[in-house]
Parts: C-alpha cells; sequence; structure tokens
C-alpha cells in the first residue's frame, strides 16, 4: 500500500488508439503529492507527456467533469475493480496502479467509453416524467415527506454505468438493461405524475433483458459510488411486474 512517505507513484494505464485499434499497457512515474488522486494523475501525465521509460507519449483521453463524484464520467476499472477516478485517492490504492476503460462497453480511445446504452435503456422505459407542454398544467400533485425521503437516494444515481459495469448479468448474451435503469423505474413509478406511464415501463421490463435477467449478485449495491440500494428497487420493481403480468392474463 502506498504510503505518505512514498518518493514516487506508479502506474500503468491501458490505451487503445480507436475503436478498432490493438489495446496496450503504458507505464507512467510521477512525483507523489499529497491528496493525489487517479484523475489529477491523468493530468500530469498530459503535462509531461512521457513514459516512464522517458518515450514521448500523446495525452490520455478519458472523461471527467466535475471531479467531486457527483456527474459520473470519470468510471473506471482501477487496480480491477470499478470505481469513480476522482475519488480513487492514489494514497488507498495499491502500486503499481492499473487503470483501465470499463470492459463491459466499447471503447472510443484509451479510457473513454461508449456508454450510450444505458440511455437507450432509460428511452425503452420512459424514465421521465410525462409532460407534452400545451397547456399549463398548474402545480403537480404534492408529495409527501415520507415519500420524499424514500424516492431522494433513488434520485442520487449518477449514470455512472458502475452497476452494469459489475453486473454479472450485463452482456450480449442477456441484454438486460442493468440495475440503474430498473431503479429509476422505481423513482418515477412512485411519482405522482410519473406513475401515469406505471403500466407501459413494467411492460418494458417483461420483454428480452428485462428485469427476470437479474440473478440477484447484488453486485451492483457494492460498487454504487451513492451507494443506492439497487436490489432492494429490483425487488419491489419485480414484484410490481409480476402483479401486472397475473393481472394481464387474467383480463386476457
Amino acid at each position: 500500500m502506498a504510503t505518505a512517505t512514498a518518493k514516487t507513484v506508479q502506474i500503468k494505464i491501458k490505451r487503445q488508439d480507436a475503436p478498432a485499434g490493438n489495446p496496450h499497457w503504458e507505464e507512467y512515474e510521477l512525483p507523489w503529492r499529497a491528496g493525489m488522486n487517479v484523475i489529477s494523475s491523468l493530468m500530469e501525465i498530459a503535462a509531461t507527456g512521457q513514459t516512464k521509460d522517458g518515450h514521448e507519449t500523446s495525452a490520455i483521453t478519458y472523461d471527467a467533469n466535475c471531479l467531486e463524484e457527483v456527474c459520473g464520467s470519470c468510471a473506471m476499472v482501477i487496480n480491477g475493480k470499478v470505481r469513480m477516478a476522482c475519488s480513487a485517492l492514489i494514497d488507498k490504492l495499491d502500486q503499481p496502479i492499473t487503470v483501465e476503460p470499463l470492459k463491459k462497453f466499447p471503447v472510443v480511445r484509451d479510457l473513454r467509453v461508449d456508454r450510450s446504452v444505458l440511455f437507450e435503456n432509460l428511452k425503452r422505459v420512459k424514465a421521465w416524467v410525462p409532460l407534452d407542454g400545451t397547456y399549463d398544467l398548474g402545480e403537480g400533485p404534492r408529495q409527501s415527506m415520507t415519500l420524499q425521503e424514500e424516492l431522494y437516494p433513488i434520485s442520487r444515481c449518477i449514470s455512472c454505468c458502475s452497476c452494469m459495469e459489475a453486473c454479472p448479468q450485463f452482456n450480449d448474451d442477456t441484454n438486460f438493461v442493468g440495475a440503474a435503469t430498473i431503479a429509476q423505474v422505481k423513482l418515477f413509478n412512485s411519482h405522482p405524475t410519473g406513475e401515469s406511464l406505471k403500466r407501459e415501463r413494467l411492460d418494458a421490463l417483461m420483454g428480452d433483458g428485462g428485469i427476470h435477467e437479474c440473478g440477484y449478485a447484488q453486485n451492483c449495491v457494492e460498487v454504487c459510488p451513492k451507494e443506492i440500494q439497487l436490489t432492494k428497487a429490483i425487488s419491489e420493481v419485480s414484484r410490481d411486474v409480476m402483479v401486472q403480468a397475473v393481472g394481464d392474463l387474467f383480463r386476457k
């Protein structure tokens, strides 16, 4: 484990020049500074422009924005585990530190991946409150403080895709929509206005890649940076899907 007495930081980064390019590793050595995280290390590598053996290299491509674990864009595989690079402190990581792009999403370049599948899944389940804008609806229905407190943790999802990366069921064979999408179904189905699309959302989870694909491995809960109780949301939505499916049988 790296300590405050370390003189240098050793980092190995998996790089790839293009979506169809061959991945390769580059090693870097940086001077240690207090409070370093993975993102600041990537910034320093860009400033120095050299690998550990002194070869010139291009700046590493990666996604980052808020740098305070709010935007969700800097999710990477660090020392074999998916986590946010902005909150991954160097002093708490074993060296040499390995940094890789998410493994279940198409690589765009280096550490940047295409996570559009999440947003396609959110569109699939209509994860929004419907407003057509044709006329003034006035004030919406009031939510009780109890309901607000219940739903607030789910609303903290930052779309980082960590839950999907860690999920053994999220793969090309299952097309599983993932825990984040299901949790948003719970959020909007519980909203006084959003529940108008409840039936359509639950129908969307009955088909290919739907909620039945979840194996309850609970990896999603372990890696969620916002500590959302994803398996609880999945369990509750699964119950709603089952109730609706049985009701549909009797209505035929």
